[in-house]
C-alpha cells in the first residue's frame, strides 16, 4: 500500500554562493586561512577553505583602496576614497581607530615586521609613515612625481630603509633615520607596479608595465640586471629558498634570486636573476580571454607566495585562485589549481543541478563560461570554455550509462553539449540567425535536445552517434525545425515520455508540438504578456506556464483549456517547476520572491524572500527536496525542505509547552508565585500572567509577593512585562490589575533601572493615553459621590421635629419597613392602638435609611482607594432625575 503523499510546507536556506569581492585590494592572512576582500565600500573576511563569508567590516560609503593585515593575523588595516584609514579587530568586527592619512586616496600599503609603523603610498605623490598604535604620522616623504603605486619595508628590521615605487618610472629609497630620500633608481621606463625585496635583504625586484624586472644590488643601489619578460606586469614575488614551488634552488639548484611574475597574459612564469632566464611557465592560461570589446585590461594583477608552497593570485574577473606543487613530468614540479573562488558572479541567468546526487550546480552568468560549483566546499570545480558570447541558458541530464552531459546556449548564435566528467566540448550546433534562448534535453532516452532562438525557431538536435576529432567538438545537424512563433522564444520543455515539446514565447502563447517531427499538436493562449516559461507536469496530462502578466496557469493537454490559475505575484513569473510528485508548485518572479503553491486547494502555501532584485534562474533537484535560485543581485540561494524538522520541533515544542503549563499550575497551587511568573513568562502566555497576579492580589500579603516577584525580573522580562501592562491596560476589563502591577512596579523598581530597560520610551507612550482615560473616569466617580451627600443633607433638613412627628401621625396608619428594597416604601396597615409603636416605626425606618446612604457611601470610598475603575454612574442618576419629574407632573 503506497503511503500518503506530504505535501512540503517550508523550505530553508543554506549555504549560498555570495556576492564578496567586486574588485580592488585582496589581502591573505599571515596563516593563509582567510583572506581579506573589497566589496565596494564594505571588506569581507572570507574562509579559504570553505568560501564562506566570516564577517563583514561594514564602509563608509567609499570605495576600498588599500588592505593589509597585521603580522599577528587578528587585525586588520583598511583604507577608502573618504581617505580614511582605519585599524580593525577582527574577531569582534569593530573598529579600533581611524584617521586621515592623504589628501588623495590611498593606493597601497604596508606593515613593518613588528606591526608598529604602517606606510601608506597615495595618489597625491606622497609616502607616510604613521605610528599604528598612537595613530600619528612619523615620517612625510616627497619626491614623486606622480602616483605612487607601491611601497615595501626592508625585511630587516635594523635596516630602516622604505622603498617605495611610482608611476613616474621611478624607484625611491628613504632613510627612516634621515627622514630623506636616499637614492633614486631610474631605469624603468613605465609605470612601476611592484616591488619585492629578497630573504637576504640585499636585492630589490621591481616590475613595471615595460615588460621587464630589474635586479638592484642593496649594497651600492645599483642595477644589477634587466630581465625581460615580453609581458606588462602587475605583480612580482620572491620565491624562498628551501620551497617546494616551481623554480625554487631547492628544485633546480644553482644560484641567483628566483621570483615569479605575473600580468596580462594570466600565466605564472618562475624566473633566475642570474643569467635573466625563465625556469618555469604554466603550460595553459589560468583565466580564459573574454571576447568583450569593453574589457580593456585582462589577467592576474595580484599574487602572493602563501605558506605550504602554495600560490594565490586574484585575476580581473574577480576570481581567487589557489596553486599548489605537485609532482610534475619527470623530476620536475608543476602547479595544480586546487581551489577557485568566484568573488562576484555578476547576474545569474540560469543554473541547473548535475548529477543524480545533485551536490554540484552549473551556474551561467553574463559571461562566455559555464561554471561549474561544489555545494559542500562552495568551490568552483571547473568553468566550461567554448562560447564567445553570454550563456543564456542550460539543462542537465544523466545518460543511462551514468555519464553526466550538459548543454548550453548563448547569444553566439550557437548550442554545446559537454561532457562534465572530462569537461570537453562534445559537439556544437550552429545554425539558428539569433540568440539561442532555451534548450532542454530528452527526458526518457537522453540522445537528443531541443533549442529555441530567437530567431522564432525551433531545432531537433540528436546526439547519438557522435564522432570527432580529438579536442575538437562535432558538428551537430538539426534533425527538424519549425517556425514557431511571432516572437522570441523564451522556454522549451519535452515531455516525461519525450513525444512532445512545449514552447513559450513573448507573443503570449504557449504552443505544443509532436516530436520528432515538430508538428503542431494545441496552442494554449490566454495570458496577457509574455509567457516566461513552461514545464510538463509529470504525473498528469497537463502543462504549466508563467507569464509577464502575473499568473501561473495549468492548462489540459486534450483542449488545451485552463483548469488552474495561480495569482500573488507581485511581478512577472520568470520560472516555475513541479514538486512533490506533481501536486505542488514552486515559482519565483521578477518581485524576489520564491512562493511554494498547493495545486488542490489552490492556495500559495508558503513565500520566501531572500533576493533583493529579479529571479532568474531556479533549478530543483530530482527528489524535489533541494531547491536553488539565482538573480539579478549576484546571488545563488540553496533551499532544503525542512518540512519534517518542522514538525518534530513544533511538537517537541508542544511537549515543553505541557510540562511548564502543569509547573505554572502546580507552583499556584503552591504558592509560589516567582516561579510561576517566571514560567509565564518562558510560556509567553499575558492571560496567565494576569491570572497569576489577580491570585496574588487576593492575598493580604500582596505588597511583600509584589516585591519579590518584581526584584526576581530582569531587564528583558520588565519590557515583556510593560508590553502586556499596555495591552492590558488598554482594556477595562483588566486595567485594574494592569494599575496595580504598574503601581508595584515603580515603587520597588528604582527609575535608574526602568530607563535602562530596552523601548521603555515607547512602551510607556503606550500606556499613558489610556491611564489618563481611566483616571478621568475615576475623576467623574468622585464627583458624582457628592451626589450621595447631597441626598443625605436633603433629608435630613426635611425631617420634622420629634414633637411634630408626634401630633402628626395619623392613627389608622403605620409605616411597614422591607430591608431587602432600599428605600424602603410606606404602606397602609391595621390601626395601631398605641401611639409609641407607630413613634418607634417611623424612628427606625430614618435609622434604615441613614445606615443605607452610609453603606454606600462607605463603599464608594473603599473602591476609591483602591483605585479601581467602576462604570460611570452618571447616566443612571440623570435617567433617576427624569423619572422623579415624571412622577412629579
Amino acid at each position: 500500500m503506497a503511503s500518503a503523499l506530504a505535501y512540503k510546507k517550508n523550505f530553508k536556506a543554506s549555504a549560498a554562493l555570495e556576492l564578496f569581492y567586486t574588485g580592488g585590494p585582496v589581502a591573505l592572512s599571515p596563516d593563509a586561512k582567510s583572506v581579506a576582500c573589497a566589496c565596494s565600500d564594505d571588506v569581507k573576511i572570507v574562509d579559504v577553505e570553505t568560501g564562506k563569508v566570516n564577517a563583514t567590516l561594514k564602509g563608509d560609503t567609499e570605495l576600498v583602496t588599500a588592505l593589509c593585515f597585521g603580522p599577528d593575523g587578528k587585525s586588520l588595516l583598511s583604507t577608502s576614497r573618504s581617505l580614511q584609514v582605519r585599524l580593525w579587530e577582527l574577531s569582534s568586527g569593530t573598529c579600533l581607530r581611524s584617521w586621515k592619512a592623504h589628501d588623495a586616496p590611498v593606493a597601497n600599503m604596508v606593515l613593518d615586521s613588528s606591526g608598529g609603523l604602517l606606510a601608506t603610498a597615495s595618489a597625491d605623490k606622497s609616502v607616510l609613515v604613521w605610528d599604528v598604535d598612537g595613530g600619528f604620522c612619523t615620517h612625510a616623504f616627497r619626491g614623486h612625481k606622480g602616483i605612487v603605486t607601491s611601497v615595501v619595508f626592508h625585511p630587516d628590521p635594523k635596516r630602516l630603509l622604505l622603498f617605495s615605487a611610482s608611476d613616474d618610472g621611478t624607484v625611491r629609497v628613504w632613510d627612516l633615520l634621515k627622514k630623506s630620500c636616499i637614492h633614486v633608481l631610474d631605469k624603468h621606463f613605465s609605470a612601476v607596479t611592484s616591488l619585492a625585496v629578497s630573504t637576504d635583504g640585499w636585492t630589490l625586484l621591481s616590475a613595471g608595465r615595460d615588460k621587464v624586472v630589474n635586479v638592484w644590488d642593496l649594497k651600492s643601489f645599483s642595477l644589477r640586471t634587466t630581465v625581460p619578460v615580453y609581458e606588462t606586469l602587475e605583480a612580482v614575488c620572491i620565491v624562498p629558498d628551501g620551497c617546494g614551488l616551481p623554480g625554487s634552488i631547492a628544485k633546480t639548484g644553482g644560484s641567483g634570486i628566483r621570483f615569479l611574475t605575473v600580468g596580462d597574459l594570466s600565466v605564472i612564469r618562475v624566473w633566475n636573476s642570474e643569467g635573466a632566464y625563465q625556469l618555469y611557465t604554466q603550460k595553459s592560461s589560468v583565466t580564459p580571454s573574454s571576447s568583450k570589446k569593453d574589457d580593456s585590461k585582462g589577467g592576474i594583477f595580484h599574487a602572493t607566495v602563501a605558506p605550504g608552497d602554495r600560490i594565490m593570485c586574484v585575476t580581473s574577473d574577480q576570481c581567487l585562485l589557489f596553486y599548489e606543487s605537485v609532482p610534475g613530468e619527470g623530476d620536475d614540479v608543476d602547479l595544480k589549481l586546487s581551489k577557485r573562488l568566484i568573488g562576484y558572479n555578476e547576474e545569474i541567468i540560469d543554473l541547473k543541478y548535475v548529477g543524480v546526487d545533485a551536490t554540484r550546480l552549473a551556474v551561467a552568468t553574463n559571461l562566455e563560461q559555464v561554471r561549474i560549483y561544489d555545494m559542500e566546499s562552495m568551490a568552483c570545480l571547473q568553468e566550461l570554455l567554448g562560447h564567445t558570447d553570454i550563456v543564456l541558458c542550460l539543462d542537465t541530464c544523466v545518460t543511462s550509462s551514468g555519464q553526466p552531459l550538459l548543454v548550453s546556449s548563448g547569444k553566439d548564435n550557437s548550442a554545446r553539449l559537454w561532457d562534465l566528467e572530462t569537461g570537453t566540448c562534445m559537439g556544437m550546433a550552429a545554425g539558428h540567425m539569433a540568440a539561442v534562448g532555451a534548450v532542454v534535453f530528452s527526458k526518457k532516452r537522453k540522445n537528443f535536445f531541443v533549442s529555441g532562438s530567437s530567431d522564432r525557431t525551433i531545432k531537433l538536435w540528436p546526439f547519438e552517434a557522435i564522432t570527432n576529432e580529438p579536442g575538437e567538438p562535432a558538428k551537430l545537424t538539426s534533425k527538424a525545425v519549425v517556425a514557431a512563433h511571432d516572437k522570441d522564444i523564451n522556454a522549451l520543455a519535452v515531455a516525461p515520455n519525450d513525444s512532445l515539446v512545449c514552447s513559450a514565447s513573448q507573443d503570449r502563447t504557449a504552443k505544443v508540438w509532436r516530436l520528432p517531427e515538430l508538428t503542431l499538436v494545441i496552442t494554449l493562449g490566454g495570458h496577457k504578456r509574455g509567457v516566461w516559461c513552461v514545464e510538463f507536469s509529470p504525473v498528469d496530462q497537463c502543462i504549466m506556464t508563467g507569464s509577464g502578466d502575473k499568473t501561473i496557469r495549468i492548462w489540459s493537454l486534450s483542449d488545451g483549456s485552463c483548469l488552474k490559475t495561480f495569482e500573488g505575484h507581485t511581478a512577472s513569473v520568470l520560472k516555475v517547476g513541479f514538486i512533490t510528485r506533481g501536486t505542488q508548485i514552486i515559482s519565483a518572479g521578477a518581485d524576489g520572491l520564491v512562493k511554494l503553491w498547493t495545486i488542490k486547494n489552490n492556495e500559495c502555501t508558503n513565500t520566501f524572500d531572500n533576493h533583493e532584485d529579479k529571479i532568474w534562474a531556479l533549478a530543483v533537484s530530482g527528489d524535489g527536496d533541494k531547491i536553488a535560485t539565482g538573480g539579478a543581485d549576484s546571488l545563488v540561494n540553496l533551499w532544503i525542505d525542512c518540512t519534517l524538522e518542522d514538525e518534530e520541533e513544533a511538537y517537541r515544542q508542544e511537549e515543553e509547552e505541557a510540562l511548564k503549563d502543569q509547573d505554572l499550575a502546580n507552583a499556584l497551587k503552591d504558592t509560589n508565585y516567582v516561579k510561576a511568573v517566571q514560567l509565564a513568562f518562558e510560556l509567553k502566555r499575558p492571560y496567565r500572567l494576569l491570572n497569576v497576579f489577580e491570585e496574588v492580589y487576593r492575598n493580604e500579603e500582596s505588597t511583600t509577593q509584589m516585591q519579590t516577584i518584581l526584584q526576581a525580573l530582569g531587564k528583558e522580562h520588565l519590557r515583556l512585562l510593560l508590553e502586556y501592562i499596555r495591552d492590558w491596560n488598554s482594556k477595562s476589563k483588566f486595567c485594574h490589575i494592569a494599575q496595580r502591577v504598574m503601581y508595584s512596579m515603580f515603587h520597588v523598581i528604582s527609575p535608574t533601572d526602568l530607563i535602562k530597560v530596552p523601548g521603555i520610551r515607547e512602551l510607556l507612550e503606550g500606556i499613558l493615553p489610556y491611564s489618563q482615560r481611566h483616571f478621568s473616569r475615576i475623576d467623574r466617580l468622585s464627583r458624582s459621590t457628592f451626589l450621595l451627600d447631597f441626598v443625605l443633607s436633603s433629608m435630613a433638613s426635611l425631617l420634622p421635629s420629634e414633637d411634630q412627628r408626634l401630633l402628626t401621625i395619623e392613627p389608622d396608619v403605620e409605616l411597614t419597613i422591607e430591608p431587602a428594597t432600599p428605600p424602603m416604601s410606606m404602606s397602609v396597615q391595621t390601626p395601631l392602638n398605641s401611639a409609641n409603636c407607630r413613634r418607634n416605626a417611623m424612628l427606625e425606618e430614618v435609622d434604615a435609611q441613614l445606615e443605607l446612604i452610609s453603606a454606600m457611601k462607605e463603599h464608594v470610598d473603599s473602591r476609591m482607594s483602591e483605585v479601581e475603575v467602576v462604570p460611570d454612574i452618571t447616566p443612571d442618576v440623570e435617567i433617576s432625575k427624569k423619572k422623579k419629574r415624571k412622577q412629579k407632573h
